[in-house]
């Protein structure tokens, strides 16, 4: 990412939220402020380049969708939001149960343009703090202001830069209680980090958290830069290198229950393609489904 622009990775997010929130019937995870979060000009400009890429994401089809409109529903649901939407309703999901649990704190690592603390009561009656990368945090504050939105009391904003300190070390500067369980949310975030950098936030995290605190995440599994992974997974792949983001994360099932034992956490569910394709999208009549490679997470700290 540019060092002063928000990350492109937040706001395609935050597009494929918006789109399937305005065009998409039934719902897989309604964001109906993600449109909000978008000034027109990014709304129609990612559009616009997402309906332009057809050739590259399905060169041997893009005949099929001559217009512009048919062209950026193809994109949207096969390659770009299927896996933001669904690991969105799961983290929510696990959220529900964490509050029913006891959890008072709710951390969202790499929240970009997120909107859960604007959109949700329960966010008013526990501590919300989004973490992201300053130049990132900087641009979404400045849209909510903007947008004339009032910030709720509960909700703190933490600008993380990994080069310069540690995340428990931000987190606690800006009131974050280790006393009391929280959960954290870590989405589309450990495709860009190598395992020692996600050893590192994992173990800061255990390090400062209560007992009953968990962490739930997304990851893409070894497969993913193989020659013959599915085509939408190497063209996600490559979408990352050509958006200055590239993908670094290709761990196996046992690579990743060795980091969680080594940094101080039990898995508590670990859901397959296959797994996330039955929960969210059985019985779709559109062209939504599970991605390939892509695997959802929650684990719980020991003790």
């Amino acid at each position: 990412m540019e060092p002063n622009s928000p990350s492109m990775t937040a706001l395609v997010s935050a597009y494929a939220r918006a789109y399937h929130a305005l065009y998409d019937e039934p719902k897989i995870f309604d964001d109906h402020l993600a449109r909000r979060m978008l000034t027109d000009e990014q709304f129609d400009a990612i559009g616009g380049h997402m309906a332009g890429g057809l050739s590259f994401f399905n060169p041997e089809g893009a005949h099929l969708y001559p217009d512009p409109d048919t062209a950026l529903k193809w994109v949207i649901q096969t390659q770009i939001a299927p896996h933001i939407l669904s690991r969105s309703r799961y983290a929510e999901e696990r959220l529900s149960d964490a509050f029913a649990s006891g959890a008072g704190q709710y951390v969202i690592l790499g929240a970009g343009y997120d909107t859960f603390a604007f959109r949700n009561p329960e966010a008013l009656t526990v501590r919300v703090y989004e973490v992201d990368h300053p130049a990132t945090q900087n641009a979404k504050v400045n849209r909510v202001g903007a947008l004339g939105w009032d910030i709720p009391a509960s909700l703190h904003f933490v600008p993380f830069d990994l080069a310069k300190e540690g995340l428990g070390q931000a987190l606690l500067a800006s009131g974050f209680d280790p006393d009391v369980p929280a959960l954290y949310s870590w989405l589309g975030v450990v495709y860009y980090l190598d395992r020692e950098e996600i050893v590192r936030t994992l173990g800061e995290v255990a390090a400062i958290s209560a007992p009953g605190s968990s962490i739930v995440f997304d990851y893409p599994d070894e497969g993913i830069f193989e020659e013959d992974a599915p085509g939408r997974v190497r063209r996600m792949v490559a979408m990352a290198d050509a958006g200055g983001e590239p993908m670094r994360a290709a761990l196996s099932r046992a690579d990743w229950a060795d980091i969680l034992e080594r940094t101080g956490f039990s898995i508590l569910e670990c859901l397959t393609p296959a797994e996330v394709e039955s929960r969210y999208f059985s019985g779709r009549t559109d062209a939504y489904h599970a991605f390939e490679n892509i695997h959802f997470a929650q684990a719980k700290i020991r003790g």
